[in-house]
This record gives C-alpha cells, sequence and structure tokens, in this order.
C-alpha cells in the first residue's frame, strides 16, 4: 500500500492510532536487568533467613541454642528459599486462577508449618492455615485479575 509523502511543517505522527494496538502504561526502569535478576534471588533468601530463624526460634521455646536447632533454622531457610525461588519461576507463566492457588497453597502451608510448631493442635493448624490460605488466594485472585491478562490473550492481540 503506498503512503503519501509528508508535506513539510507537518507532523510525521498520525492523528489516529491505528486499529488494533494497546497501549499500556509501565513505570519506568529504575534498575538495571541485571539488579532485578539478582533480587529475584536474594529477596527469597532473606525472607527465607528470616523464616528459617522464626522457626528455629518457636522451636526451642525460649531454651539454649543447640546445634540441632541451628540445623533446623538451616533447613526450614533451604527448603523455603528453593520453594519461593521455583514458585517465582513457575507461578508468572499460569492463569489468574492456578497462578493465585499456588500462592495460597505456598502461603497457606508455610504458616501452617510455623503454627504446628508452637505445640498447639493438629486441628488448630489446619484451621489457621487454611484460612490464611484462603486470604491469600481471594487477594491473589483479585490482584491478578486487575492486573494481569489472562493467558493467551496478549497473543489474540498480535
Amino acid at each position: 500500500m503506498a503512503h503519501a509523502a509528508p508535506v513539510p511543517g507537518t507532523s510525521r505522527t498520525p492523528a489516529t492510532k491505528p486499529r488494533g494496538t494497546v497501549t499500556t502504561h509501565r513505570p519506568p526502569e529504575v534498575f538495571e536487568p541485571r539488579t532485578h535478576a539478582m533480587a529475584r534471588i536474594v529477596g527469597p533468601i532473606a525472607l527465607g533467613l528470616v523464616y528459617g530463624y522464626w522457626a528455629a526460634a518457636i522451636r526451642r521455646a525460649g531454651g539454649p541454642i543447640t546445634g540441632w536447632n541451628v540445623l533446623f533454622g538451616f533447613v526450614c531457610v533451604i527448603v523455603f528459599a528453593a520453594l519461593c525461588i521455583g514458585l517465582l519461576r513457575v507461578a508468572p507463566r499460569l492463569s489468574r486462577g492456578p497462578h493465585a492457588l499456588a500462592w495460597a497453597v505456598f502461603a497457606g502451608i508455610a504458616f501452617g508449618f510455623l503454627y504446628s510448631q508452637t505445640g498447639h493442635s493438629v486441628l488448630r493448624s489446619i484451621g489457621i492455615s487454611l484460612a490464611v490460605a484462603v486470604a491469600t488466594l481471594v487477594f491473589d485472585y483479585y490482584r491478578y485479575y486487575v492486573h494481569q491478562e489472562p493467558l493467551g490473550e496478549h497473543w489474540a492481540k498480535r
């Protein structure tokens, strides 16, 4: 299709947007991609250290710090950080519902494990962790429904 040459003194941008283009607002990138890549590893490890310390502190119940207690804390750090890193890599590829469900299951299990270390009954631990998981599911599903395109929609726009 032939286009007319622009007349001197006129704007080179078209007056209307072509059909099918979608304009999305993206905030400016403050950090380099390398910084974001490092944060995807360092963030879960830092959260894992807090989680592991918290689990070890609950387990020792104010008693002396022992080698088994330290080992328990480090195992919690490794498991929590590995699961969190894996979820950060896999979950964005899922559609809205499974994406929210994956984070809800992770939050429920993580909280339930910490609560089970306090010595309360198993049923109470399950009930409270289910409440945390349901609250996380509702929050995350709403968040992904508002901010994430349905799976496959971005291919239909091209």
